[in-house]
């Protein structure tokens, strides 16, 4: 794998591709190699695979730090808080596929594993063959020939079903606060560019602000105000799907100005609204080493 050791040169600058799957629709693909670059707290609504090929990334997930290192596979459950950043001075490189749930669900349902939404316990497994089929799969995906990508993507994430999914824990009992977080996430999500005080909000769903805020980081894993900019940046990336350009999209989601998105959207994505939107509408561009300004 000559590209993962050519682009692992100490000091080479920061550069990273994000691209949508060319077989499985819903599947995007993020090549990375990070060394200041600092993923904020967020979640996705789908998994996360990722194949980490050079350096540590280190990441607090599920209340815990964890570090990944060449030779390992990070795999995250949707919607799971999350953070990401260099886990040594070097950096660290690597390969992302993001599947979205029912992509999981299916390819589950054809191994005949059980139903319902497969669930990893682990956020990082010692897995060489993984990774030798995660890599294969991920460079497939920058090719054009659509049966070769497919399969091989499904016979990935077919071995880390099988080998590394797990029952679900068991379901937590809903606190008293649910219903004033569920009213308050619905308020939120309606109110991306004018959102309410935190006095506010809890006044809107008939709670104090202390326990609404401990009920909705409990529920959420992230308070109003960090969980608000997540839903700005997936509906950012929503509107740059569809070709708004991004200083528009800012304001569209409740940014100041097109360098508050890019700030945000960098910090949940990995790279910028403008590098996301020209792969995202098919507009080729090869990566390199010259760093984006958004």
């Amino acid at each position: 794998m000559h590209e993962e050791s050519a682009s692992g040169e100490r000091g080479a600058l920061e550069d990273a591709h994000y691209w949508r799957h060319g077989a499985l629709p819903g599947i995007d693909l993020l090549r990375a190699r990070y060394v200041t670059h600092r993923f904020t707290r967020h979640a996705h609504d789908g998994y996360v695979v990722a194949v980490v090929f050079l350096g540590v990334e280190a990441f607090h997930y599920r209340g815990e730090l964890h570090r990944a290192g060449p030779g390992q596979v990070i795999i995250l459950n949707p919607d799971q808080d999350h953070t990401g950043q260099a886990g040594d001075p070097d950096g660290w490189a690597y390969r992302v596929l993001y599947p979205p749930v029912d992509v999981m669900t299916e390819i589950a349902a054809d191994l005949s594993m059980p139903t319902g939404t497969p669930y990893f316990a682990d956020a990082v497994v010692p897995d060489p063959h993984a990774v030798r089929l995660l890599i294969a799969a991920h460079q497939a995906a920058e090719q054009a020939d659509s049966l070769v990508t497919s399969t091989l993507t499904r016979t990935a994430f077919g071995h880390l079903l099988r080998r590394h999914a797990s029952p679900p824990p068991a379901r937590r009992v809903p606190s008293a606060g649910q219903s004033s977080v569920r009213l308050a996430r619905e308020i939120l999500h309606e109110r991306l560019a004018d959102p309410p005080a935190l006095e506010d909000l809890a006044a809107a769903v008939q709670a104090r602000p202390f326990p609404l805020l401990r009920a909705f980081k409990q529920a959420t894993g992230l308070p109003p105000h960090a969980y608000l900019n997540t839903v700005r940046v997936r509906r950012a990336r929503q509107l740059l799907d569809a070709g708004v350009p991004p200083a528009q999209v800012a304001a569209d989601v409740g940014f100041t100005d097109q360098a508050h998105l890019t700030r945000h959207f960098k910090r949940v994505v990995g790279v910028t609204p403008g590098a996301y939107q020209r792969a995202r509408l098919g507009v080729i561009r090869q990566p390199s080493s010259r760093r984006e300004s958004g």
